[in-house]
């Protein structure tokens, strides 16, 4: 143990000696790693707190799926239109209100907490795409842990596409995403962060090999050990990044996920509201885009349905038959996709005879230019594509 370590530091160490649940020992550890000094002697203190904090919150869900297969309750929202975005919150924020102002939902919307029981999905129609809203009943804190139906609520957060992380602006709003942020870190849903550049392959034999070694800012013993505790024996590793030992081993905990996700500051209209974003503001845009708003009397919803759509991170492509226009409503597709992924949206048999693409858009360098499979598209090109 470090000489230099802090008062709180050690209090929360001692409260973790005589932690008795899985939960009292998460709670002790997050106290133990938020007071740990970050410097390069504490590099590998830090690490293995980490560590155990993963180790736990597995033993934690590992629970919680044996107890749900005797109770038999969980919560599913079939995924539908171009993308997901979850309205998370505490209890009483106003998501319904913007649920229904937003999707026009026919949705129970009432000044008192809990109101909604059960994650509800609804539609909005945006720049001719449809992307599903899923309004997540209030969490509390202490949900990841298993308060309040928290790891189901927070089981629907994790498999959306995004999250739009709803406050109350009548209320102190850097406190309730302290809450919220502290929940989804224990849920192992990471936001706005890129997932680290580290690429792993299991192989039947050959031991561990490491390219990109010199990218690993740390200890290479220590990604040794970490290998040998997730039971890592053989396999191709790639590090296409620089990379700190606490960065590696997010990249080797395959419970993580990684979800963008912004803020929208409802009942702007409220008593205290100006000086209250200001406040969410200095310590969170950075962060977070954030988008003031009132659901009540929808004010700004406008620029929210915006700010929703390119959180989907959607593009549009139209489609056309040769000599013909192009077909309407165009097809939605993940920023990032590519002449073959639209073939393959269309029917099975265009990506199974594809030849080549035309392409007219800002993706290509002349209207009508030729293009192979993996020519990666942009939001409103044209494509009219030539099979066998």
């Amino acid at each position: 143990m470090p000489t230099n370590v802090t008062a709180e530091y050690l209090a929360a160490e001692d409260e973790y000696r005589n932690a008795k649940t899985i939960s009292e020992k998460i709670r002790a550890l997050e106290k133990m790693y938020a007071t740990v000094p970050k410097h390069k002697g504490t590099e590998k203190l830090r690490l293995q707190i980490k560590r155990k904090l993963a180790e736990l919150r597995k033993e934690l869900e590992k629970q919680r799926q044996a107890q749900k297969k005797g109770s038999g309750y969980s919560f599913s929202v079939r995924k539908e239109g171009a993308a997901q975005i979850v309205l998370a919150g505490l209890p009483n924020v106003g998501k319904s209100s913007l649920m229904k102002a937003l999707t026009n939902v026919d949705i129970d919307v009432a000044d008192y907490a809990f109101t909604t029981v059960e994650p509800i999905p609804g539609m909005m129609h945006h720049n001719d795409v449809q992307i599903q809203l899923v309004e997540v009943p209030g969490l509390v804190e202490g949900a990841a842990l298993g308060k309040g139906m928290g790891p189901q609520l927070l089981s629907v957060v994790r498999n959306a596409d995004a999250i739009a992380i709803v406050v109350d602006l009548s209320q102190d709003p850097v406190k309730q995403m302290e809450i919220l942020l502290r929940e989804f870190e224990r849920a192992g849903i990471k936001l706005n962060k890129r997932r680290p550049g580290v690429e792993i392959k299991r192989t039947a034999s050959g031991g561990i090999i490491i390219n990109g070694q010199e990218n690993i800012k740390g200890d290479i013993q220590e990604v040794m050990k970490m290998l040998r505790e997730e039971r890592i024996h053989s396999a191709e590793i790639t590090v296409k990044e620089p990379v700190t030992l606490e960065e590696f081993a997010d990249a080797l905990d395959e419970s993580l996920v990684w979800r963008r996700a912004m803020i929208i500051a409802n009942k702007g209209d409220s008593l205290g509201s100006k000086e209250n974003y200001e406040k969410l503001v200095k310590v969170y845009s950075d962060c977070f885009k954030i988008v003031p708003v009132s659901a009540k009397r929808k004010i700004n919803l406008d620029r929210l349905k915006d700010e929703l759509y390119e959180l989907a991170e959607i593009i549009r492509v139209f489609t056309k038959s040769p000599g013909e226009e192009p077909a309407y409503p165009p097809v939605p597709l993940k920023k990032g996709s590519t002449v073959m992924d639209l073939a393959e949206r269309i029917h099975k048999d265009f990506a199974k005879n594809f030849r080549y693409a035309r392409v007219w858009g800002k993706s290509v360098k002349f209207p009508g230019q030729r293009v192979g499979a993996d020519h990666v598209l942009e939001d409103g090109d044209i494509v009219e594509i030539h099979a066998r």
